[in-house]
């Protein structure tokens, strides 16, 4: 004989992820930084700094090994959270854990984060000399935003030498 539960049973999937209430992480290893950064939230990621939150927090959850919430900012292509996290001591070349250790730049050039991926290259990302470089780059067909990094270090280096060259030719004259 069954008994009938004594509880309304729902079907409806919870639409929040289960934090421990020990560490304020969720299942994924994110804390609030972590959140708030993947959201964009920019007044939230400065109130959160403001309240002492460590920028270069690391998640460790199942998959989200060593992500940082400039990771995931940058993932989500949100410039002013990277900023600010940036101007707050975020390590711009944070890896996660891995065989060759995504950094942030490498997480916007996955998600095709165009804008992202030049500010990284712009604020001073490493990018190795070659971009089939497996020890510093993830493979080339996994990642194809990383081309667009490629080319705005071009760009960069072309600008600082034609600058650099201008420079010297306009004192010569003098």
């Amino acid at each position: 004989m069954l008994q009938e539960p004594s509880a309304a049973f729902s079907l409806r999937r919870n639409s929040f992820r289960r934090r421990s209430p020990r560490s304020n992480v969720d299942d994924r290893g994110w804390n609030p930084l972590h959140i708030k950064a993947r959201k964009g939230d920019l007044k939230s990621v400065k109130q959160l700094l403001d309240q002492g939150m460590d920028v270069n927090a690391l998640a460790w959850g199942p998959k989200s090994k060593g992500v940082s919430a400039l990771h995931l900012a940058a993932e989500g292509g949100h410039i002013e959270v990277m900023d600010l996290l940036l101007e707050r001591g975020a390590n711009i070349d944070a890896k996660t854990w891995g065989s060759c250790g995504w950094t942030p730049l490498h997480a916007a050039a996955k998600e095709r984060k165009r804008e992202a991926v030049k500010f990284l290259v712009e604020n001073g990302a490493f990018l190795a000399d070659d971009i089939t470089d497996t020890r510093f780059n993830p493979p080339v067909h996994y990642c194809h935003g990383l081309e667009w990094a490629y080319e705005e270090m071009k760009k960069l280096n072309s600008e600082s030498s034609s600058s650099s060259g201008g420079d010297t030719s306009s004192s010569s004259d003098n």
